[in-house]
């Protein structure tokens, strides 16, 4: 009998192949308008190669100044779509489901050229630039780039998009009272600080049928910022709202030194999934097979997002599998037969650069 984080798991029509999840994490290797290059197919193909049930790629900025720094992916665009579509067929060809997580930067853009915008005119922390605080009229226009980004993601084909609402971003920074002061309806109480958020949701929903994740901060670690208690009130609302799934991370919304262990930020997920009634992702320094098997087992989470052990071990799955004793049957190319199989198989397309990557 297989380990449950080799079953194959079913998400709103979407099947994936197992409950394996690589956590998006930026490359900063797109080209200075955004778009994917050589790279991104070769490192997100070969996690899926890897086997990999859900490939999920870095935040894709909605907006020329959402993203987190130089080199990172945009989805602002209609020259976006053909690079991410690139890296969506990569994970498709070896039987991995491509996700792609949106977002915008707000007061911790890394590009200082553009302006950075906040809830409020306040400052990531020493020696951060103080940010414009956003007017109701350019919430409006960011709730609308969303919207634009997942259709973008439709477009390119991608399987899941999740709702980037963690690490200090700008939806972060309205969810948060530490960084969300404002007076209108935008700030006070959770329903104002969530009012973007909600908008956001629906924006995407309108547009996107398929899986939809948000990651959140599941707490500030700072006094009077959120705890996990207040994403059990946000969680509901998501629910409602047709998210089928919260991404449970934490930190980020203030420059404060975080001390991880393995596993450190499972308890948030299993709190929102048990107070909650969604499914939620654990994230954070999963490191082994094991690990993520007891973390599934015991009902905690229902995928594990797996991150830095990924980038030191493009098959970390398999050897995941391995050590649960449930191994991974390997791509057809690397057994024996892989000369006989490829002779049933028609040729693979040619894969050209596409002309924009080089801008």
């Amino acid at each position: 009998m297989s380990a449950t984080l080799l079953e194959p798991y079913t998400i709103r029509g979407v099947s994936f192949r197992n409950r394996i999840a690589m956590s998006p994490m930026c490359m900063h290797s797109a080209t200075t308008t955004g778009i994917a290059t050589d790279f991104h197919v070769v490192h997100y193909g070969s996690r899926a190669l890897g086997g990999t049930g859900l490939v999920m790629t870095e935040t894709a900025a909605v907006a020329p100044n959402g993203p987190i720094g130089p080199g990172d992916l945009g989805i602002w665009d209609d020259m976006h779509v053909p690079g991410l579509r690139r890296v969506v067929d990569a994970v498709h060809l070896v039987g991995g489901r491509a996700g792609v997580q949106i977002g915008h930067a707000g007061r911790q853009l890394g590009l200082p050229e553009q302006t950075a915008v906040a809830p409020s005119a306040i400052a990531w922390g020493p020696g951060s630039r103080t940010p414009e605080e956003l007017t109701q009229a350019g919430i409006a226009e960011i709730v609308e780039a969303f919207g634009a980004a997942a259709e973008r993601a439709a477009q390119a084909g991608f399987d899941v998009i999740e709702v980037h609402a963690a690490h200090g971003y700008l939806l972060n920074q309205f969810l948060s009272p530490i960084s969300n002061k404002r007076t209108d309806d935008y700030g006070g109480d959770h329903a104002g600080r969530y009012r973007i958020v909600r908008a956001v949701l629906d924006a995407v929903r309108a547009v996107w049928s398929g899986p939809l994740f948000v990651r959140i901060s599941s707490t500030d670690y700072v006094e009077g910022g959120n705890t996990p208690d207040d994403y059990v009130i946000f969680g509901r609302w998501m629910k409602e709202q047709g998210v089928d799934l919260i991404d449970a991370s934490s930190g980020g919304t203030a420059p404060v030194k975080v001390s991880s262990f393995p596993g450190f930020q499972v308890p948030a997920a299993e709190l929102v999934r048990r107070e909650v009634g969604i499914l939620t992702g654990a994230v954070g320094r999963i490191e082994t097979g094991q690990q993520a098997e007891d973390i599934l087992q015991n009902g905690r989470a229902d995928l594990v997002f797996v991150g830095r052990e990924m980038l030191k071990d493009p098959f970390w799955a398999r050897t995941a599998a391995d050590e649960l004793r449930s191994p991974i049957e390997p791509p057809a190319q690397y057994t024996r037969y892989g000369s006989v199989w490829q002779r049933t198989q028609p040729p693979l397309p040619a894969a050209p650069l596409d002309e924009t990557v080089a801008a």
